[in-house]
């Protein structure tokens, strides 16, 4: 079962409109009503016992999903480009745009299950599933317990298992410059969007998220997105409750010490991002061998090479968040390791999630000539200058 997640915005009723001006306001734009397969109230059925199969899509612009099946067993199968290296029950998975999932449910209790994105302070409902009490024909309960190892990829870790420890051959650093104007002195001083408590004098950046401060003039009214009715708005019936309780990890991108590190849930600075235009907002991809950023990065390579790259999600950015890294066709790529910690579960992709502050090695196979495009898959990111096209050789004669 192919499933797409997204979300729209919805301002006074209605499907948001933007004007060339304001359509890629750059921050990167969260919808506020939650759809799966362009259905804001979708409805599936399942018997008891029945195994079913979910083909997860993120195609929201910005939004990472956190996936979970309360009330039916979750296994982790599979992600962008292949199967990982062995098969694992979770209790949720996570997806930022562009990432895919395939993950095995199985019902085993009859009744009503909700499949929700669940972020520390929100529940937010994507569909219902109605398990039936006719047991399902044949079981696969047995079967759906086998936790399988794929052999490929145990090959796979031992072939890249040199390059752990090798320097990476590329580093890539995220950077955010924002200009919203002021200096120091300025009438009303600076606040952070993000902590409004957090005000200064002069231009600084705030200690709790690195978010550069802006004029607090301009920051009238951000905050918490529910003073606007973003991301609390129901209008289709998709509503949130808070979150009580500890905090879990999420699968698939690595260990994480509390779930709220390094992603941005909601948008919680409505007002500054709707003064933000590519115009005073510019997103970089910064070579730093060479200080090349964005278009002007200038990377060769040929069918057959193998690339370690470093990935350098920057706190010292004006305004630090998360970014879904994106390579087209040259080759797929491995995650090696998250700050430095080897990744437990390997598994081919072309998207990765680099969390604000992250450092992400990823080891790309190089099989396929031509130019291609790397950038951030969020749309207001990359239409702000965080793109760049590389070049692959066809393999040398006789290799």
């Amino acid at each position: 079962m192919l499933l797409t997640l997204d979300d729209i915005l919805i301002e006074d009723g209605k499907i948001a409109a933007f004007s060339e001006e304001t359509s890629f306001v750059a921050m990167g734009r969260f919808g506020n009503v939650m759809l799966v397969a362009g259905d804001p109230e979708l409805s599936l059925q399942a018997q008891r016992g029945e195994v079913v199969r979910l083909y997860l899509t993120n195609t929201a612009n910005t939004r990472v999903f956190n996936v979970t099946v309360p009330g039916a067993q979750l296994k982790l199968v599979g992600a962008d480009s292949g199967h990982y290296e062995r098969e694992e029950l979770v209790e949720e998975v996570l997806l930022a745009p562009s990432e895919r999932v395939v993950a095995d449910v199985l019902f085993d209790t009859p009744g009503e299950v909700m499949l929700e994105h669940k972020t520390p302070e929100r529940t937010y409902r994507l569909a219902s599933i109605t398990v039936a009490d006719e047991l399902a024909e044949p079981s696969l309960a047995e079967a759906f317990a086998q936790l399988r190892t794929s052999a490929d990829m145990t090959a796979v870790r031992e072939r890249v298992a040199p390059f752990l420890e090798a320097e990476p051959d590329k580093t890539l650093a995220f950077v955010g410059e924002l200009d919203l104007g002021g200096s120091e002195g300025a009438e009303g001083g600076f606040v952070c969007p993000m902590h409004p408590a957090v005000t200064s004098d002069k231009p600084d950046r705030c200690p709790k998220c690195g978010m550069k401060l802006v004029p607090a003039a301009l920051a009238s009214g951000s905050g918490h997105h529910d003073q606007h009715g973003h991301g609390g708005y129901d209008g289709h019936g998709h509503g949130h409750h808070e979150r009580g309780g500890h905090e879990r990890g999420h699968h698939g991108h690595g260990q994480v010490q509390e779930s709220a590190q390094g992603i941005e849930w909601e948008d919680d600075m409505l007002e500054v991002n709707r003064l933000t235009t590519p115009r005073n907002m510019r997103w970089k991809l910064v070579d730093r061998s060479t200080g090349a950023a964005n278009a002007q990065i200038d990377w060769r390579f040929r069918v057959g090479d193998q690339v370690k790259l470093r990935l350098v999600n920057e706190l010292d950015s004006d305004h630090p968040m998360p970014h879904p890294f994106h390579l087209h066709g040259a080759g797929r790529f491995l995650v090696l390791a998250r700050g430095g910690v080897p990744e437990p579960n390997l598994v081919w992709k072309d998207t990765v999630l680099v969390r604000t502050g992250e450092t992400v090695d990823i080891l790309l196979d190089v099989t396929n000539p031509g130019r291609w495009m790397a950038h951030c898959h969020i749309a207001e990111h990359h239409e702000g200058g965080m793109m760049f096209a590389f070049d692959v050789d066809p393999a040398e004669a006789g290799a």
